[in-house]
């Protein structure tokens, strides 16, 4: 049967209220239209759904069979209307984050701080990863988009935000202060122990293809998971270590350690935002986009 959803409605609000007058001021309507609605569905059906009586109306056998269901659909309805709406306000909702330690530490999260101030009841769901592991965490739809660091595979689905620059730089203990004011090149390098991060980083990656630019290959005697451990090794002088600038600078600044000089820096490279260009974000993602 084809008949019009609205009906139901007013049949719904009439069986609840078991008075058409009731129903109209629920509804916000007249009573004759909720008169002929009820009219229309019960020919449309073909049977009585209500009996009218002095008080109002009463539902038939056939009324209490049809408001059973009627009653379970329109109120998930309702319910699924309400949902949206607070996920339309910002009242509730889920969104999932790929980062890395640094991009978390460093851009991530004081942007997570405002968004949890502004809107408190959405959920967000952080996935701590490196940036080739947050790229497959993307394109396999675990998290709504990523924070990640340059160099980025080539791939037309990704779509690319710049966020802010990192610099990487080399950093050494007391045991190197010989080196302390010194313009270095890239080969003195090799010729010293080295500390850097596991080889499933873009950082690493980053600071690799430039080294092999220069001619430059390093056997690192340390190869860390985490950049902050890389400050804590050069810290107790265990070597020297590649790091990005901004988990080195508390360190340099209460001269625990200090930054190797060469004569030709590395490049500065960017964190990124990054999304699947093939799907849409949710609402609660998509305010949050607004504020990175």
């Amino acid at each position: 049967m084809n008949i019009n959803y609205e009906y139901y409605k007013i049949f719904y609000y009439v069986a609840k209220t078991a008075s058409i007058s009731a129903a109209a001021k629920e509804l916000c309507v007249s009573q004759p239209a909720v008169s002929q609605a009820v009219k229309s569905l019960e020919q449309a059906i073909g049977i009585n759904l209500f009996i009218r009586t002095k008080k109002g109306v009463s539902l038939t056998g056939a009324g209490e069979l049809l408001y059973k269901h009627v009653a379970e659909g329109y109120e998930a309805i309702s319910m699924g209307e309400q949902q949206l709406a607070r996920l339309m306000h910002l009242e509730t909702g889920e969104i999932r984050i790929g980062a890395s330690d640094m991009t978390l530490q460093f851009y991530l999260l004081p942007h997570l701080e405002r968004f949890h101030q502004l809107y408190p009841g959405i959920k967000v769901h952080v996935t701590n990863a490196p940036t080739p592991s947050t790229i497959d965490h993307l394109f396999a739809n675990n998290i709504d988009f990523g924070i990640v660091t340059t160099p980025l595979p080539q791939n037309p689905n990704m779509e690319i935000r710049n966020a802010r620059e990192i610099e990487d730089i080399f950093i050494a203990g007391p045991r190197f202060n010989d080196l302390k004011g010194k313009v270095l090149d890239y080969p003195d390098l090799q010729k010293l122990p080295i500390i850097c991060l596991e080889n499933d980083t873009s950082t690493r990656a980053y600071v690799d293809q430039f080294l092999a630019h220069e001619g430059v290959t390093l056997t690192p005697e340390f190869e860390l998971a985490t950049s902050d451990m890389i400050a804590q090794f050069a810290k107790r002088n265990l070597g020297i270590g590649s790091i990005v600038a901004d988990f080195a600078g508390d360190y340099i600044d209460r001269g625990e350690i200090f930054r190797l000089n060469f004569k030709k820096h590395i490049p500065k490279r960017n964190m990124c935002i990054i999304s699947d260009r093939r799907r849409g974000m949710s609402i609660a993602a998509m305010k949050l986009m607004e504020l990175l």
